[in-house]
């Protein structure tokens, strides 16, 4: 079966990417057409870069990094969820994406974002590094507006078309991740 890593991009205390990252996991969790994770990045303390080597060599020397790479190996496509600081993504999420290379490539990625303009130029971002990575980016995405999805910028309570608005990209994640599967196959 299809195996969807959900990403928690942000590391930050108090985030509101928990409550985010946590709804797109329960709704992707009611499918049965593929089976989903969260992934935290709290869980695996990667420091900035501390290899010596570049990722693209795959020789990885610190446990982190492998324990990371393990992780992201398992999965045939992802959902990132994206927190937009000062017009781009998090320094965490684009630190543990800088980790790794062979273990994104051929591989599906959808973006769920929030921010003022619901993460929209975070996303932005994060398209041009998927396509560094040999990723394959879906069109459909879930913009989270902090004015409009959160009360009081905090409480996340999205409006309900945003459910459907997230099935439509988990849809166009997985119908790639499959697609792909004879790429990472070879």
């Amino acid at each position: 079966m299809t195996k969807i890593g959900i990403i928690l991009g942000s590391t930050r205390p108090g985030r509101n990417g928990e409550a985010v990252a946590r709804w797109v996991h329960d709704v992707a969790s009611k499918r049965t057409d593929a089976e989903f994770e969260l992934v935290d990045l709290l869980d695996y303390k990667l420091p900035h870069l501390d290899e010596a080597l570049p990722p693209s060599l795959g020789q990885y020397s610190q446990p982190h990094t492998q324990a990371w790479a393990a992780k992201i190996a398992s999965f045939d496509g992802f959902v990132m969820v994206t927190p937009e600081y000062n017009h781009s993504t998090s320094g965490a999420l684009k630190n543990a994406i800088d980790y790794l290379y062979a273990e994104w490539n051929n591989k599906a990625v959808a973006f769920v974002g929030y921010g003022s303009l619901g993460g929209a130029r975070a996303v932005e971002h994060l398209r041009l590094i998927a396509g560094e990575l040999q990723m394959a980016d879906v069109r459909a995405q879930v913009s989270l507006s902090l004015f409009h999805d959160f009360e009081n910028f905090s409480v996340f309570k999205p409006g309900e078309f945003q459910v459907e608005a997230l099935n439509v990209t988990l849809d166009q994640v997985l119908a790639w991740s499959k697609a792909l599967a004879p790429l990472r196959a070879a």
